[in-house]
C-alpha cells in the first residue's frame, strides 16, 4: 500500500484499456448560484494526456488503500489545489465496466472556489454553468455518463418524521418508552448507508424531527435532530420551507395530511417502509 501504486493500465471485461490498476475516480464540484443555476468545475486535459484536449473532471488512478472519496479529493488537490474542507460530499456515481470502474464523487461547494492547474495534467480549469457543459468537447468517459450523473447533482435532504416511523417500526413496548425507541431508530439510521436510485453511495443531509416524550433524544453523528416545540408536523413543514429552492427534499412519513402539506412546498415523500426495509430488523 504505497502512494501511486494504482498508476498503470488495466483492461476491463469489455476489452478496453483504462488508466488505474485499482480503478479511478474524479471530483465533480457543484455550486448553485443565487438563482439556482448549477455550475460545475471542469478540467481541460493537457494535450499530451490520454484524450488530451477534452474536458472532464480532475481525477485519476485510485491507490490500493483509498476509497473513491479519498482518491478524488487527493486528485483534486494535486491537479487543482482544491481542499476537501471547502466541499461537502453528496454521493458517488459508479461507472462499472466489469473488473474496472470510474467513480465520480459529487460534492457541493458553497462558492465558486478558485481553481487553477496545479500540475502539468491540466491546461485549464473552469466553472461552467450546467447548460454549457455539453458545448465543450468532452472526455468520452465523462460524456457517456453525464446524462445519468447530472440528475443527482442537486443537494439532497432526507427529513424523518420520527414519531411516525417509530410507530411503523412497532418495536415491542415502544409506546411506553418513546424516547428510547426514537434514540434506537436514530442510531440505526446513522449506521446504515441509504439507497439511492442513481448513486452507489449516497450522503444526504438527514434531519430527524422528534416531538413529545422523544424531544430529548440525544445528538447522533451525521443526523441533525430537531426537537419540535409544538406540533411535529409543523416543525417538519418548517424544515421543508427553509430548504433552498434547488434542493431536493424527501420527507419520510405515512401521515397523509403532512404529505399534502410538504408536497405543496415542493418536497417529495415516501413511507416509513422505504427506510425500515434498509434498516433490517429493529
Amino acid at each position: 500500500m504505497t502512494a501511486k501504486d494504482g498508476d498503470g493500465w488495466a483492461e476491463c471485461s469489455q476489452g478496453h484499456r483504462h488508466w488505474g490498476l485499482h480503478g479511478a475516480s474524479g471530483l465533480l464540484a457543484v455550486h448553485h448560484d443565487a438563482l439556482g443555476v448549477p455550475y460545475v468545475l471542469m478540467q481541460k486535459r493537457a494535450i499530451w494526456s490520454h484524450h488530451g484536449g477534452t474536458w472532464g473532471l480532475p481525477g485519476g488512478a485510485r491507490d490500493s488503500h483509498e476509497d473513491a472519496v479519498t482518491s478524488a479529493l487527493r486528485e483534486a488537490h494535486e491537479e487543482a489545489a482544491l481542499t476537501g474542507d471547502a466541499l461537502r460530499v453528496q454521493g458517488v456515481f459508479r461507472d462499472d465496466h466489469g473488473g474496472w470502474a470510474f467513480e465520480t464523487v459529487i460534492a457541493e461547494s458553497a462558492e465558486l472556489l478558485a481553481a487553477a492547474p496545479a500540475n502539468g495534467e491540466s491546461d485549464e480549469l473552469r466553472w461552467l454553468p450546467l447548460p454549457e457543459v455539453t458545448d465543450r468537447e468532452l472526455h468520452p468517459g465523462f460524456a457517456a455518463t453525464w446524462s445519468d450523473i447530472q440528475v443527482a447533482i442537486r443537494p439532497e435532504t432526507v427529513v424523518l418524521d420520527v414519531a411516525n416511523i417509530v410507530g411503523a417500526r412497532a418495536e415491542h413496548g415502544w409506546w411506553r418508552d418513546r424516547l428510547g425507541a426514537a434514540t434506537r431508530l436514530l442510531e440505526a439510521v446513522a449506521g446504515v448507508r441509504l439507497a439511492h436510485p442513481v448513486l452507489s453511495q449516497w450522503y444526504p443531509r438527514v434531519v430527524a424531527v422528534v416531538e413529545g416524550a422523544a424531544r430529548s433524544a440525544p445528538a447522533v453523528p451525521g443526523i441533525q435532530v430537531v426537537a419540535a416545540t409544538g406540533s411535529g408536523d409543523d416543525a417538519i413543514v418548517d424544515v421543508v420551507r427553509r430548504a433552498k429552492p434547488w434542493e431536493r427534499v424527501l420527507v419520510v412519513t405515512a401521515d397523509r395530511g403532512l404529505r399534502e402539506r410538504v408536497r405543496g412546498l415542493g418536497a417529495e415523500t415516501t413511507g416509513p417502509t422505504w427506510l425500515l426495509s434498509q434498516l433490517g430488523k429493529p
